[in-house]
């Protein structure tokens, strides 16, 4: 028997508050810790995907500001989160590039031990908000920065293992560009949808 598609549902389905809530909490609560692991361990893909966990704390703040709203207010909310994620991602591809020129080696040992405890809690994360991710522009927003979290905390594993195997620190630098290219990507796709919102709002 085929398994039903995710409903669509209009950003105030039962439980999502809930998923926004916890979301929340874990996303920023961790992204401060990560901020301090970046910095002491000379990491720009820590960094990153730091900025990833605070941005996605703050977007999940926005969307339950803006649960009850109508679908006009959501998607202009939808469109404050586009252009956040794509600031995020300039700032994190700026700043990346200007590291290339920084002869630290970072510690590929703390990067591997923050980047996995990070993917467990995106994991964690992906998986409240999977039943609610097909919604209107703020609801999807929410959701790709969940993803993108994932996505890059597989990136700083990846990028961990091989600073420890070729004792360089290109693949920190290069996963941070990867992150910046997805947080760019999606915040494209973010503010499209706001758009296309926009149109058809009452």
């Amino acid at each position: 028997m085929a398994t039903p598609p995710h409903p669509i549902h209009d950003g105030t389905t039962p439980g999502y508050a809930r998923a926004l809530w916890l979301g929340m909490g874990m996303n920023l609560g961790y992204g401060v810790i990560e901020v301090a692991a970046g910095l002491l361990s000379g990491s720009q893909a820590l960094k990153a995907d730091s900025l990833d966990f605070l941005g996605d704390g703050l977007v999940s703040l926005l969307a339950l500001l803006a649960i009850r709203w109508t679908l006009r207010s959501r998607a202009k909310v939808a469109l404050a989160q586009g252009i956040f994620l794509g600031l995020l991602g300039l700032g994190v591809l700026g700043q990346t590039i200007a590291e290339f020129s920084q002869p630290r080696l970072p510690e590929g040992g703390m990067i591997l031990i923050f980047g996995l405890m990070a993917l467990a809690i995106n994991i964690l994360s992906a998986l409240l908000l999977i039943p609610y991710r097909k919604g209107d522009a703020s609801a999807e927003a929410v959701w790709l920065f969940a993803r993108n979290d994932a996505i890059g905390n597989v990136g700083v594993v990846v990028a961990a293992g091989l600073v420890i195997w070729t004792g360089a620190a290109w693949p920190d630098r290069v996963v941070a560009l990867l992150v910046a290219g997805l947080f760019l990507q999606s915040a494209f796709a973010i503010l499209r949808d706001a758009r296309a919102d926009l149109a058809r709002a009452p």
